[in-house]
């Protein structure tokens, strides 16, 4: 790996060419990924990797002019002090503000690069170009930071909406069912264990052992539901991921408070908790699922009640 004034002038060409490469065909990806939930974005993503390859070929240009026809194997990752960039144009779901973010740090490392090689070069052609390419791609950043506000602003509720309903699909819905299962399932056997022991450590191991494996079961249960293609869901292993760490987080919740060795103390806390629980579940789905708050709170505590009742019946008996 070589430092940056380390580079000759050739290689510094080469570096340009091969920047302006990856960055259109990132800004291809982006705007693939994008296109059916966001064309507006897409078609300005498109646009600018058009001009990347325009800079390409006036940088190939040039480089031939000086150079040659060989063109010499230097890349990003070859030279430091470089960031090195997350390949996020590999995911699917693409993330709409993840790209806008990341297009406007892209472009603001380039035009630090740009003026950078063309105060070390010491031919005027290079220098010139470099300024300009510099210049081209301040305006690029300024495209990225205002990506969003450029978009009609039909496009952009459309977007929005879109955005919204991806997020609730992908991580709302896993999350909520998950959250919903285990702050339920696991009351049952954690308040049966209570009131049949009245040992805060046993009642606390019965409650994470029903918390684990309530979110292992929920989270392959999640995941091999269906991969995603077809219903926008997401990938699999992150929207089981997303279940089943949300499926363990309330069955822990209500088992936690028996770590205090005062089962009185312990149970009255738990209780607490739980009503806590059941309001969270009950705001989340009339936030994001535009259930009346009433509505959402009357589903979700009929059912933990139930949950809750059977429990300490079976443990008192």
């Amino acid at each position: 790996m070589k430092s940056f004034a380390e580079l000759s002038e050739q290689e510094v060409l080469a570096l340009a060419i091969s920047n302006e490469d990856e960055d259109s065909r990132i800004y291809r990806s982006f705007a693939d990924a994008l296109r059916e939930p966001y064309p507006d974005t897409a078609e300005m993503y498109d646009k600018m990797a058009q001009e990347e390859i325009g800079h390409h070929d006036m940088l190939l240009d040039l480089y031939r002019e000086k150079f040659g026809d060989f063109l010499p194997l230097i890349r990003r990752q070859d030279v430091k002090g470089f960031v090195a960039r997350r390949p996020i144009w590999l995911n699917r779901p693409l993330a709409i503000d993840a790209t806008r973010k990341f297009a406007e740090e892209m472009e603001l490392e380039t035009a630090r690069f740009y003026r950078r090689a063309a105060e070390t070069t010491k031919d005027d052609a290079i220098r010139a170009l470099l300024t300009k390419l510099a210049a081209a791609e301040d305006k690029h950043e300024e495209l990225a930071q205002e990506l969003g506000k450029r978009i009609s602003p039909k496009a952009r509720a459309t977007e929005d909406e879109t955005a919204k309903r991806l997020f609730m699909l992908q991580y709302v819905q896993p999350g909520l069912a998950g959250l919903m299962d285990g702050s339920v399932s696991t009351l049952a056997p954690l308040f049966a264990a209570a009131f049949a022991t009245h040992n805060t450590w046993s009642t606390f191991l019965v409650g994470l052992a029903a918390a684990i494996g309530a979110g292992i079961s929920m989270a392959f249960a999640e995941a091999l539901s269906d991969d995603g293609s077809l219903t926008g869901r997401g990938a699999p292993v992150m929207r089981g991921a997303v279940t089943g760490s949300m499926t363990a987080i309330g069955g822990l919740g209500h088992a936690l408070p028996y770590l205090i060795p005062h089962f009185f103390v312990a149970t009255s806390l738990a209780f607490v908790v739980v009503a806590i629980e059941l309001a969270v579940i009950s705001w989340i789905r009339m936030r994001y699922m535009d259930t009346p708050f009433l509505q959402a709170a009357f589903q979700v505590v009929v059912g933990g009640v139930l949950v809750f009742a059977a429990g300490i019946l079976i443990g008192s008996s």
